[in-house]
């Protein structure tokens, strides 16, 4: 490694490592150093939990108190049927009292053996210093006040120690019976419930103490839980967070050691199972972690992220080796790049380590358990694509020059040069257009060609027969040939002209019966043949007449940007994909290879990787060398991406042994690039199943609260990040290779984004079927324009309206106390943009007043049925 690449290799590693300590900046908070007055305590490891009918162990408890002992005075217990009757009598032999409580729920079965419970552990333990009939049960509605009240005087008159009932504050302002019930107050304090601020929720907890004691002056009060979670969602202003529980905790237990408070803090240890019923919150209001590990200091700085430097350690780890792999084999570009792409790859492996850390979290739901799978399976298909997008940003912004850059040859062509056969498939095209066509061959610049119209299974006489009469009247050099009911679509008519081609012709051309070519094309392109392992040359499809039709002028600068940036650097690796037209292959190289291949719809892409496997070079020259047209409508626009994107996963599952880790047929870049190539739009494959699981999981988070959580910003934040990360690389690349104004660039991204949908349901058909070349074009063209649109984009509309229905009900439900819940609306809202955009295109398609009038009709139309054209 070279000493600029092994500074750039520290560089970025220091940075990755500032980065993660700069976010994790200890913060200081007021100190403690007492012991604390009591904890409230669950005796439930991570692998037991109640409401599966499991009991606490007499080991736990013990190792409880083990770790409790010296950093406690006190500890409070809520039930006496689930393995907490043992706690007293292990807490005696540490010096601990306890103050006892019975689970009520208003049901016989239930509250008749935890209150006789509760009075034998009064009576056999002398450590059990008050008892509480109950936690929160009238809050719940499990119990009346009455109710309540009676179970404080049935208990009363049965134990010698102070007895009452456990409730908010609220509640016993509302029930100044139940004060007069009980020998003391056991109130709640939870600010983070009632969504204030971390900020004031101390001084707001005081308030409502005092609000308590100025009601109540002749009774003691206990404040029987306050705290604050280290995780969970947004209250209002209420965040859920490592070091704001640090900061209320410390706080409070200073505030209360000046009022002399008795208070219990919520709680002891984390506790898993709570996740069932209080959600990600319920898990995290420990001291301790649920393993039993203090979660933060009471003394010095506080960090969110406890032992981030591990974490950091493990994301360098886990990023060294792509980057040095990265800078070992990039010595080509410059520095600014080696930076940038080693940055990005840094910063994918520390949002990774993140992400798996966050999901390793105890006692998540099955649901939940599910969901993380899912979504830590879709951010590696999303991080992917994202450092696919960079690399190519990087080679575009950084590269110090072109390896393989081909210039157009200048010379004029020998009498004796090379043969060529232009071969012109057409089905059920304009004969005016195909005529225009056949004039610009017509005027080439070449000595030696002839061209060959193949018209394949066009059916009405009056469409084809005015071609041949044309074709006869440009003289010898031009055959016409009409195929009825002819098979294997557009490579079947190709390798019927094959087989009429002149015995003497070396090269076989194909253009589009659209295009018009430079009458320069094959002088500037076919001396290139001079170099035997050339195998096909290729210029870049180019169109004309769209610069008064906004549609088409979005959907022609969405195509410029694959030649123009792709197949550019593609060409580089010696990997570009052939398209169908502007491309000349050598002759006995296609007859090498088996011809064109009739079995997929996408034969151009198809027979280029054939030519790879086979050892031949292709040559790209990105100079425009002719002009077609461009889709005339929305529909025709998807049905060809549509044919694009189902015969690149056919193209995959037939090579798959050849593109596949140690095969020999093709070059590691070869490689890269056919699978990288064609990775975004599996991409867009996940993006429609995760819109559709976006909207299912809105409304179990509405209707089923209790296996149904938000996804954490974990995930949230990165997903967002790399669609901002797509959208700014695609315009930087823009800005770079493709000579349009930023409007220009803001439309040819509407326009791929539009095709979404479409690729991705190309993907998913391409996985799981074989043979299904095209989607239906809709017959709408008698319907109104609105309709027509609606009709264009109906599954996307079905899509856009359930994301941003699904959005906006989780803001009505959600949005006055979960941040969380404009979180999520807005990823859903983000995952609509492309239906959004499939509808605006489509609108943009069908009002002229919005683009700029109609251009004459296309070829893609037609492109529908069983014909030639591409």
């Amino acid at each position: 490694m070279r000493k600029s690449a092994f500074a750039v290799l520290i560089l970025v590693i220091l940075g990755n490592i500032a980065f993660w300590a700069l976010w994790n900046r200890p913060v200081d908070e007021r100190s403690w150093a007492g012991a604390i007055t009591g904890v409230a305590y669950t005796p439930f490891h991570s692998d037991k939990s109640p409401s599966k009918g499991d009991k606490a162990s007499a080991d736990d408890i013990e190792k409880d108190m083990d770790a409790l002992e010296g950093a406690v005075k006190a500890v409070r217990t809520y039930s006496t049927t689930d393995g907490s009757e043992m706690v007293a009598a292990i807490a005696a032999k540490h010096g601990l009292p306890v103050t006892a409580g019975a689970w009520t729920a208003g049901k016989p079965e239930i509250d008749e053996p935890e209150l006789a419970g509760l009075i034998k552990l009064a009576r056999a333990n002398s450590n059990v210093r008050r008892v509480l009939v109950g936690n929160e049960a009238i809050l719940r509605a499990d119990l009346t006040v009455a109710q309540a009240i009676d179970y404080v005087k049935r208990v009363k008159k049965k134990v010698n120690v102070p007895v009452s009932i456990a409730e908010p504050w609220h509640v016993w302002l509302k029930n100044p019976e139940l004060a007069d019930a009980v020998d003391f107050l056991a109130v709640h304090l939870l600010p983070y419930w009632e969504g204030v601020p971390v900020d004031q929720s101390v001084d707001y907890a005081m308030f409502r103490y005092n609000e308590l004691k100025a009601k109540f002056p002749n009774k003691h009060i206990l404040i029987g839980e306050i705290g604050w979670p280290a995780d969970g969602p947004w209250r209002r202003g209420a965040e859920a967070s490592q070091v704001n529980q640090a900061k209320f905790i410390r706080n409070f237990l200073n505030v209360a050691a000046q009022n002399k408070l008795d208070y219990f803090i919520m709680e002891a240890f984390d506790q898993p199972w709570k996740r069932e019923i209080e959600g990600t919150a319920g898990t995290s209001w420990g001291l301790w972690d649920y393993q039993r590990n203090p979660k933060f200091p009471m003394i010095g700085g506080v960090n969110e992220i406890r032992n981030w430097e591990v974490k950091c350690a493990t994301a360098v780890a886990l990023g060294f080796l792509p980057l040095v792999f990265f800078l070992w084999r990039r010595s080509d570009l410059k520095i600014g790049g080696q930076i940038f792409y080693g940055a990005l790859i840094q910063a994918v492996a520390s949002v990774l380590v993140f992400t798996v850390s966050a999901a390793s979290a105890a006692g998540l739901a099955v649901t939940t358990e599910i969901a993380w799978g899912l979504l830590i399976f879709c951010q590696l298909v999303l991080f992917a694509v994202m450092l696919i997008d960079g690399m190519e940003l990087t080679e575009v912004v950084w590269q110090h020059k072109f390896k393989r850059k081909f210039i157009p040859c200048s010379a004029a062509p020998l009498p004796n040069a090379a043969k060529v056969s232009i071969h012109v498939p057409c089905y059920n095209e304009p004969p005016h257009m195909v005529m225009q066509t056949l004039d610009a061959l017509a005027a080439l610049d070449y000595p030696n060609y002839e061209v060959l119209l193949l018209d394949n299974n066009t059916k009405d006489p009056a469409v084809w027969r005015p071609v041949e009469e044309y074709c006869k009247k440009l003289g010898p050099k031009f055959r016409f040939f009409h195929l009825d009911n002819w098979p294997g679509f557009k490579a079947g008519a190709l390798n019927f002209g094959l087989a009429q081609t002149a015995p003497d012709a070396e090269h076989i051309a194909v253009i589009d019966s659209d295009y018009q070519v430079h009458p320069d094309w094959l002088k500037a392109t076919i001396p290139h043949f001079n170099r035997p392992e050339v195998g096909f040359v290729q210029s870049p499809q180019d169109y004309r007449e769209w610069e008064h039709d906004l549609f088409q002028r979005m959907t022609n600068w969405e195509y410029a940007g694959f030649f123009h940036i792709g197949m550019i650097q593609r060409n580089e690796r010696n990997a570009i994909i052939q398209h169908g037209t502007m491309t000349i292959i050598r002759k006995s190289a296609l007859e090498k290879v088996g011809r064109w291949g009739e079995w997929c719809i996408t034969e151009d892409a198809d027979l280029g990787l054939r030519l790879f496997e086979h050892g031949y070079e292709a040559v790209y020259m990105p100079e425009s060398y002719g002009k077609g047209l461009v889709p005339d409508s929305f529909s025709a626009y998807k049905t060809q991406r549509f044919r694009w994107a189902y015969g690149a996963v056919q193209i995959l599952k037939h090579h798959w042994r050849q593109l596949a880790p140690g095969a020999k047929e093709l070059t590691s870049g070869q490689k890269y690039h056919f699978i990288t190539g064609w990775l975004p739009w599996f991409a867009d494959a996940a993006h429609m199943i995760f819109g559709i699981a976006g909207i299912l999981w809105s409304i179990g988070l509405m209707a089923f609260p209790k296996y149904f959580e938000f996804p954490p910003n974990v995930f949230m934040i990165p997903t967002l990040s790399v669609f901002a990360f797509k959208v700014g690389a695609s315009l930087w690349l823009y800005e770079a290779r493709v000579k349009c104004g930023f409007w220009d660039k803001v439309g040819a991204a509407v326009a791929g984004m539009a095709l979404t949908h479409t690729v991705g349901r190309a993907m998913w058909l391409g996985i799981f079927t074989s043979g299904r070349p095209f989607v239906r074009t809709p017959k709408c063209e008698n319907q109104p324009a609105l309709m027509q649109a609606f009709l264009m984009a109906r599954e996307e509309l079905v899509l856009l309206v359930s994301l941003w229905g699904a959005a906006l009900a989780i803001v009505m439900v959600f949005g006055h106390e979960n941040r969380d819940a404009f979180m999520w609306s807005g990823l859903l809202v983000v995952q609509s943009l492309p239906y959004l955009a499939a509808f605006i295109t489509a609108l943009i398609n069908v009002f002229p007043t919005i683009g700029f009038g109609k251009s004459k009709p296309s070829p893609a139309d037609g492109a529908v049925g069983a014909g030639a054209a591409d």
